[in-house]
């Protein structure tokens, strides 16, 4: 393939340029952008040579690796990553959750145990406050007990959006009627929708790289990662569902996305027991650090 230009006032986009933009992605995001997206590439990261007046991608790419600008790093993850979501997408694991799980663990919880649930790759925060909502639900004293949401993304702009809790008013048509009171602020209201404290007390959001260490001690009861291992190639995956295999109790939970497939040894540390919801064995694993 040659050099990629849709006008006479476009940039030049050869191969050698997605390369270098592929392999900082890779070597900082652990994404794995193939030939195939180069155009979605072109489309997406040309705004950013035109808003910083670079005159090309090679250009570009010399910024980010010369400067090490955090803040640009940021933009372009930004850029080729999609944080579309709504709330209950996926909604057969809150399902799950509340039919299979959560009776347990509020057993334990009730018993002076400590529950902690991760949403490995929370976006804007949706995922986060439909557990801390499913759990509620089922349970309205459950800031009684120490039951703690962590909420994860690796990009710090989407984290300050879940961390704000509003969204647009068109987000509300995915919130079930009965759940609507419990998650809502201000259930009428015609602009946008605001979640409650009594979701946003239970969950603590953060920013987190998933390829890199992670500074979390303790394991936990269930683990979300949905549709974030689709943007790495089959050897990362491989490696996350293990780490993710070493990060959970052993009778832990996890949740990923629809077109995800566990891979590697995460095939024999999981029992299958719905739609992509996998529960640890009771054997010993590496741990969440990968040492």
């Amino acid at each position: 393939m040659g050099q990629y230009a849709k006008h006479a006032n476009d940039f030049s986009f050869s191969d050698a340029d997605f390369c270098l933009i592929a392999d900082f992605a890779k070597e900082q995001f652990g994404l794995d952008l193939q030939l195939s997206k180069k155009p979605l590439v072109y489309s997406r990261v040309s705004k950013r040579l035109r808003a910083l007046g670079h005159k090309s991608f090679s250009e570009y790419c010399s910024f980010l690796k010369d400067r090490s600008d955090v803040e640009e790093t940021n933009q372009l993850l930004s850029a080729l990553t999609t944080n579309v979501t709504h709330f209950f997408r996926e909604n057969h694991h809150f399902a799950y959750l509340a039919e299979s799980v959560a009776p347990a663990l509020f057993r334990r919880a009730q018993a002076g145990e400590s529950i902690r649930i991760w949403s490995a790759a929370c976006s804007a925060g949706q995922e986060a406050y439909c557990i801390a909502a499913t759990l509620l639900a089922l349970e309205p004293k459950l800031s009684e007990y120490d039951v703690r949401i962590l909420a994860t993304d690796i990009d710090p702009k989407i984290i300050e959006t879940a961390k704000h809790a509003t969204y647009g008013i068109e987000q509300k048509k995915a919130i079930p009627a009965n759940f609507q009171r419990l998650m809502l602020q201000d259930v009428d209201s015609t602009y946008s929708i605001q979640m409650t404290d009594q979701l946003r007390r239970l969950i603590s959001f953060a920013e987190l790289n998933l390829i890199h260490d992670w500074p979390m001690r303790r394991k936990f009861d269930v683990i979300f990662c949905r549709n974030a291992a689709i943007y790495f190639g089959k050897e990362t995956q491989a490696i996350l569902w293990d780490r993710f295999a070493g990060a959970l109790k052993e009778d832990g939970y996890l949740m990923i996305g629809h077109s995800e497939r566990l891979s590697g040894k995460a095939e024999s540390l999981f029992s299958s027991v719905g739609i992509t919801t996998y529960k640890r064995h009771p054997e010993q694993y590496t741990n969440a650090r990968g040492d």
